[in-house]
């Protein structure tokens, strides 16, 4: 090459912005979501095992919504978890303990409160990317947080302006070294399916996890049609981290004592495994957090059996 070209080259890469490239992922993680029952559970509660490779707490959740004035805010999120359990210096305290912690916050979830359904209700994609981005900085940069994960179930926008607003905050929150892992948390519902195959669509090389909500299916699934679902999921999902999941209130899904980890070591037979969550730690406080356990130990052995 000639000096010039050689020049030019350097040049390149001196004024290059810097990457949105996802960085680079662990190949198993499992993750809970924590806080949004205000049980009083804490980060310390729930066992974490020291040989997985990497353990996301989701606390749930931010949503932008006043509660005081009871009205959407438009991408001004607020803390709608239990921050006194849930605090900056309790994430610390984790994180400096376990060495394989990293800690998220998950965006929207079902309802807040008395006050109803949350909806994902933008006055336009401009003004909510703007406004998400200052609020959730300022909220990730407080709790000294890794992440986000989105999880609105209800809409009043179309799946193209969906599409815009989510994926668009993604970028720029990874731009700016903000957050250092995304994810998504749909389920199997027309309308829901629509808004998240949209930002699929677009951003999906931005999205490190699909937390598909398979739990969402009726509780009485078979392994058989868990496998079914799976597959069919990652092909809708197409190259993503489809995670397993399940519910520890057993109240959908395919239920543990009806081979839910059977169907999981199937599924990394397969090469399919890149992951487990559970819904949620508040409710698995009350029995012992007996699946975070079982899942943590397949998730580090090949060997393992439940």
């Amino acid at each position: 090459m000639e000096m010039d070209g050689i020049i030019v080259v350097l040049l390149l890469i001196l004024v290059a912005p810097p990457s949105t490239a996802a960085v680079v992922v662990p190949a198993t993680v499992f993750r809970e979501y924590i806080g949004a029952e205000f049980n009083d559970v804490k980060f310390s509660d729930v066992p974490i095992n020291p040989n997985v490779e990497e353990f996301h707490f989701l606390l749930s959740f931010a949503i932008d919504f006043d509660s005081s004035r009871r009205c959407f805010t438009n991408g001004v999120f607020n803390v709608f978890w239990d921050s006194y359990n849930l605090s900056p210096s309790a994430v610390a305290a984790i994180k400096k303990n376990h060495s394989n912690v990293r800690v998220g916050v998950s965006l929207g979830g079902d309802s807040v409160g008395d006050s109803g359904f949350v909806y994902f209700k933008p006055s336009s994609i401009a003004s909510w990317v703007s406004n998400a981005e200052r609020s959730l900085t300022k909220l990730i940069n407080t709790f000294k947080l890794d992440g986000i994960d989105i999880d609105y179930e209800h809409f009043e926008s179309d799946p193209n302006t969906f599409a815009e607003c989510i994926g668009q905050l993604i970028r720029r929150l990874k731009k700016k070294g903000v957050i250092s892992f995304a994810s998504i948390a749909p389920f199997d519902d027309t309308e829901v399916q629509a808004h998240y195959l949209a930002l699929w669509k677009r951003y999906g090389h931005l999205i490190d996890y699909v937390n598909f909500q398979f739990y969402a299916y009726d509780k009485t699934t078979t392994v058989h049609q868990f496998i079914k679902h799976f597959k069919a999921q990652s092909s809708n999902y197409e190259g993503g981290r489809i995670l397993a999941s399940l519910a520890s209130d057993d109240t959908g899904g395919l239920l543990p004592k009806h081979g839910f980890f059977k169907a999981c070591r199937r599924l990394r037979t397969d090469k399919l495994l890149h992951g487990i969550f559970i819904w949620s730690a508040d409710d698995s406080q009350a029995h012992g957090f007996r699946y975070e356990k079982k899942a943590q130990a397949l998730l580090q052995s090949p060997n393992y059996h439940s």
